[in-house]
């Protein structure tokens, strides 16, 4: 814990310094794609500076200078597979945005899908005794947060403080200034497995990168996704990608759980791929142009060529109808989607006073998705586009940039997070912990 704490730090530290300089790339290291965007920032950090914490501290204005994508290579269910083949997509993809941008990059902020996220939602509480409530009191409280003991191979991704009491006042999102005796705090904490960030890192050091900063691609998505009544009230995000399905969900401005289900659209191509024996390739194209979830009796007479180069006349000049692909697509679809709602039951969701459900990424934009996810999760589901930012690009709109959108937000708004305050380090690492399913019910 103590080196990753060190780690963090000085990947904060380092993303200060790619800010004040001007320039950082973004990676959104994704199963079926990499993509890069570039902001330039103006320098003005700190205008807009709310003390909050948690309310974006440090904010600065930006714009997207680049913007770029690759087919990702190398990596399965969002995690470097093949170091070379990854590195190359990387390389590939960064070069394209430098080229757009015109300028080169030294520091990159990523975000992943997949490593098996694990949420814990902690709480600790301190005495102050009347004093006035300063960053050491925040640090100590976030100290005295009951620690998981969550495995040696597995790291600590995010760890936000959610929520702060002051005696009877609850709710606070800054106590700093305030006055009271027992100050007590909510911690969200994000675990994935450590070697899979090892790999991460091992592969943009080897494409020369420096990284200040790593992010979970369910948090960032929601960041650009959810309206910011949806993030206050209770909504949650599902990030529908190649390899994984990320779901994230956030309160009262927070990220309070995460979780990630090893399924996506590239599972969809691949039932295509096999149920009508044909190349990935082809498999993706029909899903692209005729995929659905719904069919109608018009789907039945709507026939798809499917076309071919095998050489055997009868089999490349074959035709399938609509509602065939259809029946391909929606088992698979509605598995996905019963795994989301498995994980948000866990999670104790329909405890939020509000439970929006908005869908994002490439995978959600498959026609009438929308109607099929509300009846499985059984609430208001809207498809969700990343936030406009200044200067994106009109190709890098789409529900499928959403966690490159949300990145752009975390570099220029980092939310506070543990590392950010000094943490007396002794705290006794074996308490018993708390799952975040109590905590919805009793703290919020």
């Amino acid at each position: 814990m103590h080196d990753l704490y060190q780690n963090q730090r000085a990947m904060r530290q380092m993303r200060r310094m790619a800010i004040q300089r001007g320039v950082v790339a973004l990676l959104d290291i994704g199963t079926s794609k990499a993509a890069c965007l570039i902001l330039r920032f103006d320098g003005s950090e700190g205008l807009l500076d709310s003390d909050d914490i948690g309310s974006m501290a440090g904010q600065s204005s930006f714009r997207v200078i680049g913007a770029a994508t690759t087919r990702a290579r190398g990596v399965r269910f969002g995690e470097v597979d093949a170091m070379q083949e990854t590195e190359l997509a990387i390389r590939t993809v960064v070069q394209a945005a430098q080229k757009m941008a015109q300028v080169r990059v030294d520091h990159v902020i990523a975000c992943f899908s997949g490593a098996r996220p694990r949420s814990y939602g902690l709480d600790g509480s301190i005495q102050v005794d009347g004093a006035v409530v300063d960053d050491q009191h925040v640090g100590a409280v976030l100290a005295a947060c009951d620690m998981p003991d969550y495995g040696v191979d597995r790291e600590v991704l995010h760890a936000q403080p959610v929520n702060f009491a002051l005696d009877t006042r609850s709710g606070l999102s800054d106590p700093r200034g305030h006055i009271g005796h027992k100050l007590s705090s909510d911690l969200h904490l994000l675990t994935v497995d450590s070697s899979i960030i090892q790999n991460l890192l091992f592969c943009l050091k080897r494409c020369d990168l420096e990284v200040a900063g790593l992010a979970s691609s369910a948090y960032v998505s929601g960041i650009s996704s959810l309206v910011e009544d949806e993030q206050e009230l209770g909504a949650a995000c599902i990030d529908l990608g190649g390899g994984t399905t990320g779901i994230s969900v956030f309160m009262r401005k927070h990220m309070i759980y995460a979780d990630a289900v090893r399924m996506g659209g590239d599972h969809i191509t691949s039932d295509i791929s096999m149920g009508l024996q044909i190349p990935q390739a082809t498999a993706e194209r029909i899903k692209t142009f005729y995929g659905g979830t719904h069919a109608t009796g018009m789907d039945d007479r709507e026939m798809i060529e499917i076309g071919g180069e095998t050489g055997d006349w009868h089999h490349d000049r074959r035709t399938v109808s609509r509602a065939e692909l259809i029946g391909i697509m929606r088992p698979r679809v509605e598995e996905i989607l019963e795994e989301v709602r498995l994980r948000l039951d866990a999670a104790g969701f329909e405890h939020l006073p509000s439970q929006q459900i908005v869908l994002t990424g490439g995978g959600s934009q498959i026609p009438g998705l929308d109607a099929l996810a509300t009846k499985i999760l059984g609430q208001q589901v809207r498809i969700g586009r990343p936030l406009r930012v200044q200067g994106l690009p009109q190709s890098a709109t789409g529900p499928g940039f959403s966690a490159a959108v949300g990145l752009a937000l975390f570099a220029a708004h980092p939310q506070d997070e543990w590392w950010d305050f000094d943490i007396p380090l002794e705290g006794d690492a074996q308490r018993s912990f708390k799952r975040a399913v109590r905590w919805f019910k009793e703290n919020w």
